[in-house]
């Protein structure tokens, strides 16, 4: 990409003493700011199921399904006592408590006709190490 150095409204670079990056500057693997000694860029595998288990935390419901078992006794609660709380229907509760099961931010425990819902805090532990700025 040129400059027109007599383009209305162009900021001479050399007067103001800017360094310009080429798009060669920015490719080169030690211009790239997120890289830490010992880390690389995530794999195209583990973005694809990183954002597949950020899809399922993404939802208003979801996250206050979440929030809930976060302040229950043991990080557990039977969904009937999830949907009144949230003032969601059974069908709905249903469909956002498998969606976050199937994501393994769940785990799902049948004690007679009920279905318990737990908490995975190393699960919510992986999504949080992999968004955190260290």
């Amino acid at each position: 990409m040129s400059f027109d150095v007599n383009r209305p409204g162009h900021i001479d670079m050399c007067q103001y003493g800017v360094e310009v990056m080429t798009m060669t500057d920015v490719a080169a693997p030690d211009a790239l700011c997120c890289i830490r000694p010992g880390s690389a860029p995530l794999a195209r595998s583990d973005a694809d199921a990183l954002a597949a288990t950020l899809k399922a935390v993404a939802d208003p419901v979801r996250l206050q399904i979440i929030s809930a078992l976060r302040c229950a006794d043991g990080m557990s609660l039977c969904a009937c006592d999830i949907a009144p709380a949230l003032d969601v229907s059974q069908p709905t509760m249903s469909h956002h408590l498998k969606i976050l099961t199937e994501a393994g931010i769940l785990t799902r425990e049948r004690k007679g006709s009920w279905a318990w819902f737990t908490l995975v805090p190393a699960r919510l532990e992986e999504i949080a190490a992999a968004l955190r700025v260290d």
